[in-house]
C-alpha cells in the first residue's frame, strides 16, 4: 500500500462583514469612479443651441438602459454567486464530516488487523 502525502490547502478568508464593507464605503472619495454615474442629458422640450441631435439622444437612452440590463445582470449573476458559495460550504463540511468518519473506519479497521 502506498501513501500518499496530503495536500494541506491554505484556508480562504472569510468574506468582508457588512462593518467593514460600509467603512470601506464611507472611506471613499466623492469623486471614486465607481461612485460617478454618466451624466444624464437635460429633459426640456426645445432643441437648444449645441444639444444634441434627436439622433444623439436616442443613442443615449439606448446606452443607459444597456447599462441598466447590464447592472442588473451583475446583480443577478452576484446573487446565484453567493448562493452557489453558500451550497458549496454545505458541500465542503459534508464531504469534511465524511472524510472524519472514513479515517474513523480506517483506523478501527487497522487497530483490528494488528
Amino acid at each position: 500500500m502506498s501513501s500518499k502525502a496530503k495536500r494541506v490547502l491554505p484556508t480562504r478568508p472569510e468574506p468582508p462583514s457588512v462593518e467593514q464593507i460600509l467603512a470601506d464605503v464611507r472611506g471613499t472619495h466623492p469623486t471614486d469612479p465607481v461612485f460617478l454615474l454618466p451624466a444624464e442629458p437635460r429633459q426640456d422640450h426645445g432643441p437648444s443651441p449645441g444639444s444634441p441631435s434627436p439622433g444623439r439622444q436616442e443613442a443615449a437612452a439606448e446606452e443607459r438602459e444597456r447599462l441598466y440590463r447590464q447592472s442588473r445582470s451583475y446583480v443577478e449573476m452576484n446573487q446565484r454567486l453567493q448562493e452557489s458559495r453558500e451550497r458549496l460550504r454545505e458541500r465542503r463540511e459534508e464531504l469534511r464530516r465524511a472524510g472524519a468518519a472514513l479515517e474513523r473506519g480506517i483506523s478501527e479497521m487497522r487497530q483490528k488487523a494488528f
